[in-house]
């Protein structure tokens, strides 16, 4: 069973380190209020530690990075709070994302999250002209969710073991950055199945999202979307919940909404296939009031 989180003002400690060389790197640490970052009476992640690793070439990236951990941190909140502390490593290259990403050949990576660790391209080098602050706050709400989403749903032992697939991990942090105008449409998704009606990109995202990434994400975008509006972001709680009391993926999703995933999907697919959302992109839509308005609820 995992411990919880305190609730309350949260203080963040974003440890800057400059690696220099094959020298110990040099560490700054500074204490990072987050209060006035909620609406008040709204919990917001607490008991946070973060630490920042980056080259000294890379310092004006770090600031980036730690102005777009604040932001997120209070936008999450409407799934949890970190239990453990997260270590983001900024990396000067590309290849050296690759590396200890342990992912070779993803052209499209910018950054890999697992339960305790970020692993992040630096910034500077996503484009010529490096990255804006917004792109960065972007990428960080998504990274930082998945990270949250591991110590929420479990411990440091047992978060791969819970067998929660790419849909949901995906999907929740799109959902969470508002990522929707970026990933494929609904319409796009409809047109694959129906030339593609072999393929899943929900039940083989696995295999199938190095090729043809776009619609994988896209289609988890969209599933996640489908399953927080239809039950209600206090069922996602629940099932995070529920994981953290032991079960795996497939058993507490089951118990919190009511049906198995494979049903679930299943019905997705035909609102999909029957174009239920009756064409057209999905507009960039606000979260519901509940998440806005009103402290989450324990499930």
């Amino acid at each position: 069973m995992r411990r919880q989180g305190s609730l309350g003002h949260a203080l963040v400690l974003l440890v800057l380190g400059f690696l220099a060389g094959c020298s110990a790197p040099r560490r700054t640490t500074l204490d990072v209020p987050t209060e006035g970052m909620r609406k008040p009476g709204t919990p917001t992640a607490s008991g946070a530690r973060i630490t920042l690793e980056f080259q000294a070439r890379d310092s004006d990236s770090a600031t980036q990075v730690r102005l777009a951990v604040e932001r997120a941190l209070p936008r999450m909140a409407r799934w949890g709070t970190f239990d453990d502390s997260v270590s983001i490593i900024i990396h000067p290259n590309h290849a050296a994302l690759e590396r200890a990403a342990n992912r070779p050949d993803h052209d499209f990576l910018r950054a890999w999250a697992r339960y305790e660790q970020i692993e992040l391209q630096s910034p500077r080098t996503w484009t010529l002209l490096g990255a804006s602050q917004a792109q960065v706050d972007e990428l960080l709400l998504h990274e930082l969710t998945h990270s949250l989403m591991y110590q929420v749903a479990s411990d440091r032992l047992g978060w791969t073991r819970k067998g929660i697939p790419l849909w949901f991990r995906e999907g929740m942090a799109s959902y969470t950055a508002e990522q929707g105008y970026r990933v494929s449409s609904l319409e796009d998704l409809a047109r694959y199945w129906s030339t593609h009606p072999r393929a899943d990109p929900l039940a083989q995202a696995d295999s199938l999202y190095r090729r043809e990434s776009d619609i994988v994400y896209g289609a988890a975008h969209h599933a996640f979307t489908f399953l927080a509006r239809r039950y209600g972001e206090p069922v996602v709680r629940g099932i995070l919940h529920a994981m953290s009391q032991g079960p795996d993926f497939t058993e507490s999703f089951t118990q919190a909404v009511g049906l198995s995933p494979d049903v679930f999907l299943q019905d997705f697919r035909r609102y999909i296939q029957w174009r239920g959302f009756k064409g057209g992109r999905q507009l960039r839509l606000e979260p519901p009031p509940e998440s806005l308005d009103t402290p989450p609820t324990s499930p």
